[in-house]
């Protein structure tokens, strides 16, 4: 009836349509970025050593430079790149059993909080000295410090950072802990220590979890397990780490989008909550695969999704300061590494 006033259910039934419209609309860019994540996984199968997520990276920054990302996918890559990406770093805690970082005893434990606070510290420090931007300087050495392209992506849904700063963290993460995989394991054999401090001090320095297994594997003997163990006792630091940053930006007055920054984003309490899960439920080893799996394929997606937000254009101012804090960072971090094990072992 013309003039008739809309009912609750006419508004509810806009509404509802319009969020049919909203989902709709991401499923082009977020259907290319898990196409991508395939790719990238493919290529894991075929060099074991390459991350994941650095293909997926380099192939969204390719695409998008190759030719325009059209409109119809923003949508999508910009979920992608956000929502997917905690999805991602929520599913990482699975992975850590809270009981196997315990069984590594307390002065262990403190090596590895000072390797991630001394990595940290210093990497802003030395990022400082050269002149780089504080965003990007803690990008970077979150990455070196704590878990590779998980960090990064971690701290990334903390803070705000352009997707530039993002790029060259995940690739510099993946170039010097790529060396790292022949150079670490060649140090140490030098040095004539044991295999278990060997991998201890693999696990606690390197910066990926794929490139600390690379690298106890060629250390051999029983390095691999224990540099497993302690490296994912790094990954368990992102939660302190990522808390920190938020009481940082609280107490500076930092605003996004009008809006205080959370203490805790809940991508962290779902990262601790899973890693809980992971330690008392005693979870079949074959659903910890697929959640690995799962995980790894979040994580690639919202780095292709991210890699599509850069241009060669844009990174051309980038030079060569982050390439010498990544190589600086590294020695940092496999220095305090070392004496730290060396002193407690």
């Amino acid at each position: 009836m013309p003039g008739a006033p809309v009912t609750g259910s006419d508004d509810e039934a806009g509404v509802d349509a319009g969020r049919r419209k909203s989902r709709a609309g991401l499923l082009p860019g977020v259907a290319l970025a898990g196409a991508a994540a395939v790719v990238a996984l493919g290529a894991q199968q075929l060099l074991p050593t390459v991350s994941p997520l650095l293909v997926a990276i380099v192939l969204g920054v390719v695409f998008a430079n190759l030719r325009p990302v059209h409109a119809p996918l923003e949508p999508g890559l910009r979920f992608a790149s956000k929502r997917v990406l905690r999805i991602g770093v929520v599913l990482l805690g699975f992975q850590l059993a809270l009981d196997d970082m315990v069984g590594l005893g307390a002065a262990m434990l403190l090596v590895v909080v000072a390797v991630v606070a001394i990595g940290i510290g210093g990497g802003l420090l030395m990022g400082r000295a050269l002149g780089l931007r504080p965003v990007q300087s803690l990008l970077i050495a979150c990455g070196f410090s704590i878990c590779g392209a998980a960090a990064v992506a971690a701290v990334e849904g903390a803070v705000d950072a352009d997707d530039e700063d993002v790029a060259s963290a995940v690739g510099l993460v993946v170039l010097y802990g790529t060396l790292m995989i022949g150079v670490v394991p060649l140090l140490l054999g030098a040095l004539h220590l044991p295999g278990h401090e060997q991998g201890l001090i693999a696990g606690v320095s390197i910066h990926e979890v794929a490139q600390v297994v690379a690298a106890g594997g060629i250390i051999g003997g029983g390095a691999l397990t224990v540099a497993v163990v302690v490296k994912l006792a790094r990954v368990l630091m992102l939660a302190p780490v990522i808390l920190t940053i938020g009481l940082v930006r609280r107490r500076s007055g930092e605003r996004t989008s009008g809006a205080r920054p959370p203490l805790v984003p809940l991508f962290v309490l779902g990262f601790l909550g899973a890693a809980v899960v992971r330690t008392v439920a005693h979870l079949d080893p074959a659903l910890l695969d697929g959640i690995k799996a799962l995980q790894t394929v979040c994580l690639s997606a919202a780095m292709f999704a991210l890699g599509c937000g850069v241009r060669f254009t844009l990174l051309r101012w980038v030079g060569a300061r982050p390439v010498v804090l990544g190589a600086l960072g590294s020695a940092l971090v496999l220095a305090v590494s070392t004496g730290g094990v060396l002193l407690v072992a």
